[in-house]
């Protein structure tokens, strides 16, 4: 069965850093864009950052950028969300996800584009 697990979620205060992995189990991405997404509480499902395939290429929400720097290691099957300084206003669940098309770096920050969510990791960010 086919898994992508988040872990390094925690509460810290404002201006601290977190790392967040995520792994997967019963499959191969080496070929697959992967993101992060994030949801508060009452609110939708937000784009945070994605990766392509090899890891060459980038792009970041504008609330998160200069601050969140997401990476991969295909060998590890694992990709990470580094979050320094980080404020009250990034508290919410944090989901890993896996693009559903090969080599694609189509509509990266929609949902919609991803065929394979992790159960997510909270962050919490106290002022």
């Amino acid at each position: 069965q086919e898994q992508l697990v988040e872990s390094g979620g925690g509460l810290v205060q404002a201006g601290a850093s977190l790392r967040l992995s995520c792994v997967g189990a019963g499959l191969a991405f080496s070929n697959n864009a992967l993101a992060w997404f994030r949801q508060a509480p009452g609110k939708e499902r937000e784009f945070v950052a994605a990766i392509s395939w090899n890891g060459r290429t980038t792009s970041y929400s504008d609330s998160v950028k200069g601050r969140f720097t997401i990476s991969r290691d295909n060998a590890q099957i694992t990709q990470y969300l580094q979050m320094n300084t980080l404020k009250p206003d990034d508290t919410a669940v944090y989901y890993c996800a896996k693009h559903r098309n090969l080599w694609d770096w189509a509509d990266v920050d929609s949902p919609y584009e991803y065929d394979l969510w992790g159960q997510g990791t909270q962050v919490t960010v106290s002022s």
